[in-house]
């Protein structure tokens, strides 16, 4: 019997690519967004949606109390919500980071809890965090980001160690650029949240903005199938690996992390 999981962030992006190619192999399946909108569209669809915002704590005991009353078990939960919040943190709002933190880290944390009760439940239960090439490695002008997914990290290797004498796997993906919704999106939030004007790095934002508008594709990126490739690596196997890296960038930025100094390495990235 195939198991079930559950994905957050459907809307687009990773979250919908994996979540419509599970459906298409008969996975039991919870896909989640936090518009009405897009669960509308996910169920027109064909998926098994239903809202889930993961920073809000009453969608959070919904989704539980739907999965309890629906299976009454959880193999697995795939935390893949969140965004983006580029721009320099000298630039940005407490406000702003403090969002950021919110959906990154804070809602995946409360998701995580409540589904605990569910995940005792399986055979092979499953935590699946997708964090980032910035989990390990920094670049200007994505400071909140870079936080938010350093801080991911450092709560799933707890949760790791926590975890493993009740059997419950935590695996961390780190992509590096996928081709999706995500700059998009972060496009917005930077526009929303960033003061370009009169910043000490109105150049620089410029020179990002003229590459994002020209919609110039990273010669590195790849498709939301490279995600899926490796979350379906996970779910098939009894002894996952604690961490994943998709795309070459991020295989290149963990190796320099290991053998560069500090200094070094800044200055690599400094160039990027």
């Amino acid at each position: 019997m195939k198991p079930s999981i559950l994905i957050t962030g459907c809307s687009s992006g990773i979250g919908y690519f994996c979540a419509k190619k599970l459906s298409e192999m008969d996975f039991k399946l919870y896909a989640t967004a936090r518009k009405e909108k897009d669960v509308k569209r996910l169920r027109e669809e064909g998926l098994n949606a239903f809202k889930l915002d993961v920073t809000s704590s009453k969608d959070i005991k919904s989704a539980f109390d739907f999965i309890a009353e629906d299976d009454g078990k959880l193999d697995i939960l795939f935390n893949n919500a969140g965004f983006g919040q580029p721009g320099a943190l000298e630039d940005l709002s407490v406000e702003a980071l403090r969002e950021q933190f919110e959906t990154n880290l804070f809602g995946n944390f409360a998701l995580t809890k409540e589904m605990l009760g569910l995940l005792r439940n399986a055979k092979n239960p499953k935590i699946i965090q997708n964090s980032s090439v910035l989990g390990y490695i920094s670049l200007k002008y994505r400071g909140a980001y870079n936080a938010s997914k350093y801080a991911l990290e450092g709560l799933s290797d707890t949760l790791r160690l926590e975890l493993d004498p009740f059997g419950i796997k935590v695996c961390l993906i780190e992509p590096g650029p996928i081709s999706s919704e995500f700059r998009k999106n972060a496009y917005e939030k930077f526009k929303a949240n960033i003061k370009v004007e009169g910043s000490f790095y109105e150049s620089d934002y410029v020179q990002s903005i003229k590459r994002f508008e020209s919609n110039k594709k990273d010669p590195f990126a790849l498709n939301e199938d490279a995600v899926f490739r490796v979350l379906l690596k996970i779910i098939n196997s009894k002894n996952p690996k604690p961490r994943y890296r998709v795309t070459i960038p991020s295989s290149i930025f963990w190796f320099l992390k290991r053998v560069l100094s500090t200094k070094m390495l800044d200055r690599v990235l400094k160039n990027v």
